[in-house]
């Protein structure tokens, strides 16, 4: 018998399999956290999986995506950024990361955990430290924003954080585990609860 999975999963393996064992999952590393806030944010006028199949070359672009990293990158790495094929080659796209790891430099420890404070708890605190479930039985109940997304991204605007409008936040807050809004027939569903 086949797996019930969330509507909005295509047939592609590697969305399968994003859809199996990453998203909703809970994250609280720091980098990953930050990764997947700026990788979401790459989305935006685009379909997740065109992201997903770049995500490689992202990182491998990126320094995996390690903020300390990023937010020494010049104009002449952004120039070579938007050379490369593998990613998203649109010059607010590839200046966001980078403003977005100057932001985290600014406001957040790094990820080893030295000054300020800690992204993932800032992050986890719009809902309250643990995911919160929901009970969406069709893919038309699920919001594209909530107050918490809103919240989170009128906190990271003011930080200097760009492209997390409260729509790009409420997909990386469903994609990294604070909603857990795999649809109740979703075989993930009870997983992502435990």
């Amino acid at each position: 018998m086949d797996k019930k999975r969330c509507g909005w999963v295509g047939e592609d393996q590697i969305y399968l399999d994003y859809h199996d064992y990453v998203w909703g999952r809970p994250v609280y590393d720091c980098q990953e956290l930050f990764a997947k806030l700026c990788l979401d944010g790459q989305q935006a006028g685009l379909s997740w999986i065109t992201i997903l199949k770049k995500q490689k070359t992202y990182e491998a672009a990126y320094a995996n995506f390690d903020p300390e990293v990023i937010a020494k990158f010049d104009d002449a790495k952004v120039e070579d950024l938007l050379q490369d094929k593998g990613i998203v080659r649109n010059r607010l796209k590839v200046n966001s990361i980078i403003k977005n790891a100057r932001a985290y430099m600014a406001n957040f420890s790094d990820t080893k955990g030295e000054q300020g404070d800690n992204f993932s708890a800032f992050l986890w605190s719009f809902v309250g430290g643990s995911p919160i479930v929901n009970h969406f039985n069709t893919m038309e109940e699920i919001p594209v924003q909530t107050p918490e997304s809103e919240a989170m991204s009128k906190a990271l605007k003011k930080m200097g954080f760009n492209f997390v409008g409260p729509t790009i936040c409420y997909a990386f807050m469903q994609a990294v585990g604070m909603f857990n809004d795999h649809a109740t027939y979703c075989f993930c569903y009870d997983k992502c609860n435990k």
